[in-house]
C-alpha cells in the first residue's frame, strides 16, 4: 500500500500541473471505489485549484468552494497526461485542466477513493487524526505521554493514525530498528528517552524515503511513472532470515496487527 512517503511523492510530482489552474470537469468512468465516489463530484464546473496539500495519506485538493480528497488506496496511481491519451482499463477517474492535460486517476484493485468535501470544514475522515509526523508537534514527549498505561506493542501503536498519521508498515519497522527499539516492545515501558529517539528516526527514514521517492513493492510509481527508490536502503523490512547489516545476527519476525514484522534480536531491545 503507498505510505506517507509515496503520497508525498505523488503530490510533489502533481502539483505543479495543477496549483493556479481551472478544474474544468471531472470525468468519472467507475465510481465503486472504496466509496462510492462522490456525487458532487459529477457537477464540478471551472473551479479554480487554489492549493494542493497532504493530510496522513490523503491528496487534497482545494478547490474555491471545497475540497477534493483522494486516497490511493492498494494500488491507486496519478499521472497527468495529455487529455487524449489512450485509456487503460482502469482508468476510473479524469480531472480535465484549462491547460488540456488531465490527472487521471488509476486503480485495478479500486481501494482507493476520490470524495468531495463542500464549505470550509474539514471532511469527516480527516478529524481526529494525530500529527503529522515530519512537523514540529510530533516529537519524543508525545510519543511518550500518550503511551502512559499502554500495553499495545510499541509498533502497533505508532502505526494508529490517532497517535501519528502516516507511518505505515514498512517506515514502522525501519524506525524501530533504528531506533533500536524491539517492535514487540509494549508502548507504556518506553522511556522518554527512547521515545525522543523513536522520533527522530521517524522523522529521519521518512525523509530519506520522501527524497528516494518512496518504495516500490509491488504496485507503486511516482506521478511521472517512475519507481521510488528507498526500496535499496530498507534495513530490515522484507529481510527476515538474512543477517543484521549492524550486527551480522539473523533477522527475526514476529506478527503486530496480522502483518509480519522483521527485527534484529541483538539490536532491538
Amino acid at each position: 500500500m503507498p505510505e506517507l512517503p509515496e503520497v508525498e511523492t505523488t503530490l510533489r510530482g502533481i502539483r505543479p500541473h495543477l496549483q493556479g489552474r481551472i478544474l474544468k470537469s471531472v470525468t468519472v468512468r467507475e465510481p465503486r471505489l472504496r466509496w462510492p465516489v462522490s456525487e458532487a463530484i459529477y457537477a464540478l464546473r471551472d473551479c479554480p485549484v487554489v492549493a494542493l496539500r497532504r493530510r496522513a495519506k490523503y491528496l487534497l485538493i482545494e478547490l474555491e468552494h471545497g475540497q477534493l480528497l483522494i486516497h490511493l488506496g492498494m494500488s491507486g496511481t496519478l499521472r497527468v497526461v495529455d487529455m487524449d491519451l489512450p485509456l487503460r482499463k482502469h482508468d476510473h477517474v479524469d480531472l480535465l485542466l484549462d491547460s488540456g492535460k488531465v490527472l487521471r486517476f488509476y486503480d485495478p484493485r479500486r481501494f482507493g477513493s476520490v470524495l468531495f468535501q463542500g464549505g470550509d470544514q474539514p471532511h469527516s475522515l480527516l478529524q481526529s487524526l494525530g500529527p503529522e509526523p515530519l512537523s514540529d508537534s510530533f516529537n519524543g514527549q508525545w510519543l511518550f505521554a500518550r503511551s502512559r498505561g499502554r500495553k499495545v506493542a510499541v509498533k502497533s501503536f505508532i502505526m494508529d493514525n490517532a497517535t501519528v498519521v502516516g507511518v505505515g508498515n514498512i517506515y514502522a519497522q525501519e524506525s524501530l530498528f533504528m531506533a533500536g527499539i524491539h517492535p514487540s516492545r509494549a508502548a507504556g515501558r518506553i522511556s522518554l528517552a527512547r521515545y525522543q529517539a523513536l522520533a527522530e528516526a521517524i522523522k529521519r527514514v521518512l525523509a530519506q524515503a520522501i527524497e528516494a521517492g518512496g518504495t516500490t513493492l509491488k504496485d507503486f510509481t511516482r506521478a511521472d511513472g517512475q519507481p521510488g527508490y528507498f526500496a535499496q536502503s530498507l534495513n530490515v523490512y522484507g529481510r527476515a532470515g538474512q543477517p543484521c547489516v549492524q550486527c551480522d545476527a539473523i533477522l527475526k519476525a514476529d506478527r503486530h496487527g496480522q502483518r509480519s514484522t522483521a527485527y534484529c534480536p541483538q539490536c532491538q531491545r
